[in-house]
């Protein structure tokens, strides 16, 4: 997969990391994107096609399909966080956080998959976040979506497969966006991990691990629970 002369879709393509997705396409050659997001004219960047996706809505997802039937790349970037937890979580927002990581994700990919294969097989990249792999308080939600597209990533890699279309997974903690605003403490440059993230599709890599505490986090999956959960060494 080779980004220059690529056509490229990027959901929620109008800030934080997707708008960083489409500026580094942009200077790397490709030769269209599309930028997606539930308003439009949200979206800033010049030189793009404008798309108007609610990833929730699977009319506006085929509609986004059909008219993006030139693409040889899939960037499923779009994401919320209500920042539900346990026990008293609101349900409606566990909801929300499954239809837009993990159905969302998964309509996408679907609608998208019949295009990337009549053109060559191309790619997929999902944006998945450390978070998949380990959980907290406030958290619960986002968490529990975001473990559900890893193991969805994961299946789609391998049907996928059969078409030539290769299934990359991004994961990464914190970002200096929006999203994360509320968080003190270290933060990720969204453009640095656009970039790691185009040169893993390139690179024809299946996970991108793109800072220092996803790759602890995921050498410690092999481990006892007590090392990502620390306190439940002390409640035993």
């Amino acid at each position: 997969m080779q980004i220059n002369g690529a056509v490229a879709l990027v959901s929620g393509g109008n800030r934080g990391l997707g708008e960083q997705f489409v500026q580094a396409l942009l200077e790397r050659g490709a030769s269209k994107v599309y930028a997606a997001a539930r308003n439009p004219d949200t979206i800033t960047t010049p030189g793009v096609v404008r798309v108007a996706l609610d990833v929730t809505d699977p009319a506006s997802v085929r509609a986004a399909a059909d008219l993006a039937q030139d693409v040889t790349l899939l960037i499923n970037n779009a994401g919320s966080s209500t920042r539900a937890g346990l026990p008293d979580g609101d349900v409606d927002d566990f909801r929300l956080e499954m239809e837009t990581h993990f159905f969302g994700t998964l309509a996408m990919s679907r609608a998208f998959a019949p295009s990337l294969a009549r053109n060559g097989g191309g790619a997929v990249l999902n944006v998945l976040s450390v978070l998949s792999w380990l959980t907290f308080p406030g958290s619960a939600a986002y968490s529990a979506a975001k473990s559900a597209a890893w193991s969805l990533t994961n299946a789609l890699r391998v049907q996928l497969a059969e078409q030539k279309t290769s299934v990359t997974g991004l994961y990464v903690g914190y970002m200096d966006t929006d999203m994360a605003a509320h968080v003190d403490g270290p933060k990720s440059n969204p453009a640095t991990v656009a970039q790691a993230a185009l040169d893993g599709v390139e690179a024809g890599r299946y996970e991108i691990l793109a800072d220092a505490t996803t790759v602890n986090v995921r050498a410690a999956l092999s481990g006892d629970l007590t090392a990502l959960y620390p306190q439940l060494a002390a409640a035993l």
